[in-house]
């Protein structure tokens, strides 16, 4: 059976925050791992709980991808910025980042009309330049609670092209 039809995307709900968490977990511990230290990814999580990821939740923003009824990825955006994109390990580089970006890209265009940001981390930074994203600043990640300071590319994507005028 082909893994396209296996996979659902859906609006996350209540009680997917303990998922979303370990995602973020595994993520880290297994993409991440090569461009940042032990030390950091170790306390990368910070004061993070899963009742951190159902408070997103429960805001609405945030989409799951499902695969045979498992939760293996999530994307977080609010107006202007798509604030997080994690997938477990063995989901990456077939295409299903690409797209919850495209889901994400789209939340943070609503009610907006300049370029879209994404704070990048080192490791992600590629993805994110094949999809038109540019970097336009070094710092560190804003949104973390993490102990140690986590080194991320400040990358934004140009606001759409506007419409031709009426002829």
């Amino acid at each position: 059976m082909d893994n396209e039809k296996l996979l659902e995307l859906r609006p996350a709900r209540a009680g997917d925050g303990a998922r979303l968490f370990e995602i973020t977990q595994l993520s880290v511990a297994g993409l991440a791992r090569g461009a940042y230290s032990p030390a950091q990814i170790e306390g990368w999580m910070g004061a993070r709980t899963a009742a951190t990821y159902e408070g997103l939740i429960a805001r609405g923003g945030v989409v799951v991808a499902e695969r045979e009824g498992v939760v293996v990825g999530f994307v977080d955006a609010e107006p202007g910025e798509v604030t997080r994109l994690f997938l477990v390990p063995d989901a990456a580089g077939a295409g299903l980042g690409a797209r919850l970006l495209d889901i994400g890209i789209g939340k943070a265009r609503l009610g907006h009309a300049g370029p879209v940001k994404v704070e990048a981390t080192v490791n992600a930074e590629g993805f994110y330049r094949r999809h038109g994203f540019r970097a336009v600043a070094k710092g560190y990640f804003s949104h973390g609670i993490g102990s140690d300071p986590i080194e991320i590319v400040h990358m934004e994507l140009g606001a759409p092209a506007d419409p031709l005028p009426p002829s």
